[in-house]
């Protein structure tokens, strides 16, 4: 007995609505992403594979809580920051600068002593951090 076979149709997978879903997503994405350009500092970040001390010691500037500059024993304001650091720029520049700044210390401080110092041509800036691992704060 001969039986009739039906051809079957070859299964395929339409990617038409695949295609559109993501081109609707791409769209949105585009019309939703707002460029902003900013202005930012540049710092040059030290790179380190391992702890080595340092040949010379760099010039730390201090930024205290209120406000108030220190670098070396003297204390200063805003206004003879300039002056200070003008006197140390050669060793600075050399050498660099590490910016110590109190955690509570207002971003204009830190800002103001970054900026004074770009002025001056110091490219070598470091911000001193305390390690969060093995600092235990004292109430």
């Amino acid at each position: 007995m001969r039986f009739v076979r039906h051809r079957h149709a070859p299964v395929e997978v339409n990617l038409t609505p695949l295609i559109d879903v993501v081109f609707l997503l791409l769209i949105f994405f585009m019309v939703s992403t707002t460029f902003e350009t900013r202005q930012a500092l540049e710092l040059e970040l030290p790179l380190s594979d391992t702890a080595a001390p340092l040949a010379a010691s760099p010039i730390t500037l201090v930024v205290s809580r209120e406000g108030d500059y220190r670098l070396g024993e003297q204390r200063l304001d805003a206004a003879g920051l300039s002056v200070a650091l003008a006197e140390v720029a050669d060793a600075a520049r050399e050498h660099g600068l590490i910016v110590e700044a109190d955690r509570h210390s207002s971003h204009g401080a830190v800002v103001t002593a970054l900026d004074r110092a770009g002025a001056l041509g110091i490219q070598q800036i470091r911000i001193a951090t305390r390690d969060s691992l093995t600092h235990v704060e004292t109430p």
